[in-house]
């Protein structure tokens, strides 16, 4: 969640904020932004490099946890979530990530340690994740992410 937070301090918006209005906050931060605009100073320019990549970054992030794209997305995700077993998972930081059988990739936001914990030692960990952990949570497929 912290991820989350700071990804929205960046923008400057809220959690409630609409797809299409992100679209024009992050056009406007990256207008003030944009390296090209600092071409008579280098050090201002490479600042403004490093924000703009934040800032891209930030926007990426959030417009793949948008309630729009989770929506647009969702009949995959109940798939997968339903019919696929768990073959591998990665905890750190609140952030669970979960490999399924049919080769999707889901990042799991805010999970606490005692949830993975529960996880690790159930019986049916597909079943756990269904149960505890797919519909609790922030989310986003980062089948994409590991592709690239």
């Amino acid at each position: 969640m912290k991820k989350i937070d700071y990804y929205r301090r960046l923008l400057e918006v809220t959690k409630d904020v609409e797809l299409k209005e992100l679209k024009t906050i992050y056009r406007n931060v990256m207008k003030d932004c944009h390296p090209d605009k600092f071409q008579d100073n280098e050090e201002e320019k490479l600042a403004a490099e490093a924000r703009s990549k934040k800032v891209i970054e930030a926007y990426h992030f959030l417009v793949s946890i948008a309630p729009e794209t989770i929506a647009a997305t969702l009949d995959q995700y109940t798939e997968t979530i339903t019919n696929a077993s768990i073959e591998d998972f990665e905890y750190k930081n609140e952030q669970l990530n979960i490999t399924f059988s049919d080769g999707s990739c889901y990042e799991y936001f805010g999970v606490p340690k005692a949830t993975y914990v529960k996880l690790v030692n159930a019986p049916s960990q597909a079943r756990f994740a269904r149960r505890h952990i797919c519909n609790s949570f922030v989310y986003r497929s980062a089948s994409k992410l590991v592709a690239a």
